[in-house]
């Protein structure tokens, strides 16, 4: 098989109390190395693959939970790293991190897998991406369910004669100090005082979250150590450079069946017009499969993993609608 991986390792990971085996490997598509994290689907069947695409600062494991869910259910789980992290490579230009380089990797992955049709689940940044794979691919996605992050035309691609650049709308609403303004400048050195937050005390950071252990932290803190962050933050180095590239999709819009999930207490839900947008009728002019918006009450922007359980189950619940043999 084309792009097959040259080693695989083997370990599991605790999610929910239960042990899911998660079997890793690298696959060489669209010319880079890529770290991908699978479970499930050992018995073959007929259940169509599920590709999990992560956000910042994230890893594929960032979808364990989910992945050892669905793999209970007979799903394939396949959960890449993306491009500049973790495991897969980062090639050193900035430029090379434009959405049509991650839509190309995922493309690749799928063909390197065998796999034609896909169900996809994104978040955060993995969220953007795969709304452009849907926009650039639809023939390769079966179904979306995509969290945190929703369809955002005026920010994802240049339309009309009054469209404003990604990042200087953001510099607009939020002023030169958020995160996304910042990530612009090309430095070493990021932290929350940087991104527009107060400075954090002892008593904040005191205390993990209950959805987040130590080992979690451990998991992430090694991945970064190695990479560092610059791929990562490429992503944001090219908003304003995939708003220009994907002009000829001005008009176009996102035809396959959606769910869209999102915390009550994440701030992509509370930026400027968005709670309208997705509940007046804009959200689903744009993806006219769009079936159904949940806003899930108590969680903030890692919403997969604060509430493992319940954004598990909204991701069965609508997937299994395309199976027949469910």
């Amino acid at each position: 098989m084309e792009g097959a991986a040259a080693a695989i390792t083997h370990r599991t990971v605790e999610a929910n109390g239960v042990e899911a085996a998660i079997t890793h490997r690298t696959v060489e598509a669209n010319g880079i190395s890529m770290h991908v994290a699978e479970a499930g689907g050992e018995g073959g069947g007929d259940k169509p693959a599920i590709v999990f695409v992560h956000g910042f600062p994230e890893l594929w494991y960032s979808w364990r939970h989910q992945m050892e869910h669905l793999a209970a259910r007979g799903y394939r789980c396949v959960a890449p790293d993306l491009r500049g992290y973790g495991g897969t490579a980062a090639p050193p230009e900035v430029s090379a991190y434009s959405a049509f380089h991650i839509v190309g990797d995922l493309v690749g992955l799928l063909d390197a897998l065998g796999l034609d049709k896909v169900f996809v689940v994104g978040h955060d940044w993995g969220a953007i991406i795969a709304w452009y794979l849907c926009l650039f691919r639809p023939d390769r996605v079966i179904a979306l369910v995509n969290t945190s992050v929703a369809f955002m035309r005026p920010i994802m691609i240049r339309a009309g004669a009054g469209a404003v650049k990604p990042t200087d709308y953001f510099n607009r609403i939020y002023g030169p100090t958020y995160y996304i303004c910042r990530f612009q400048i090309l430095c070493n050195r990021f932290t929350s005082e940087a991104a527009g937050a107060e400075k954090p005390t002892a008593e904040d950071s005191a205390a993990l979250p209950p959805w987040l252990t130590e080992a979690d932290v451990d998991h992430f803190a090694s991945a970064f150590e190695k990479t560092g962050f610059t791929g990562a933050i490429n992503y944001y180095r090219n908003m304003d450079r995939n708003w220009e590239l994907a002009a000829p999709w001005a008009d176009a819009k996102v035809m396959v069946p959606t769910k869209f999930i999102v915390g009550d207490g994440d701030l992509t839900y509370h930026y400027p017009g968005i709670q309208d947008y997705l509940h007046k009728g804009g959200f689903k002019a744009d993806v006219p499969l769009l079936e159904e918006v949940v806003v899930v009450p108590g969680a903030g922007h890692f919403i997969q993993q604060e509430k493992a359980d319940e954004v598990s189950n909204h991701i069965y619940d609508f997937i299994v609608k395309f199976n027949a043999s469910d």
